[in-house]
């Protein structure tokens, strides 16, 4: 009986949620289609009157400006933003440098303890 009644709530929201948003009655924007319609035909018109080399001008800044607005969205959608690249790029130069850097020679008595420690961790103890 109780699942009946939880079945019977959840389905009542479910329901006045659907209800509730197909309320929504706002009349869309009007658009002037005339307008539209005429710039359509202008931007054609110029195109028309267009020498081969503004025809490539004009491709070739669109691209360029196709390019850098893909490649603003690209950053922002990577894991981690910009930043996680930045941080690579920082931790791959702070590797280098410290490889770069000449390591002190141990000594004997360093050895000694460096391999007993070893043993101590190979044998689980």
């Amino acid at each position: 009986m109780n699942k009946l009644l939880i079945a019977l709530t959840a389905g009542a929201f479910a329901l006045g949620s659907v209800a509730a948003l197909a309320d929504d009655k706002t009349p869309a924007q009007p658009v002037d289609q005339a307008k539209l319609k005429a710039d359509r035909e202008a931007a054609k018109a110029a195109a028309a009157n267009m020498t081969p080399e503004e025809k490539a001008a004009a491709k070739k800044a669109k691209r360029a400006e196709k390019q850098k607005a893909l490649a603003g969205t690209v950053k922002s959608e990577q894991e981690g933003g910009a930043t996680a690249k930045v941080k690579a790029e920082t931790a791959s130069k702070e590797t280098a440098a410290s490889k770069a850097d000449p390591k002190a020679l141990p000594t004997a008595a360093d050895k000694q303890k460096a391999l007993k420690e070893q043993e101590k961790k190979s044998s689980g103890q």
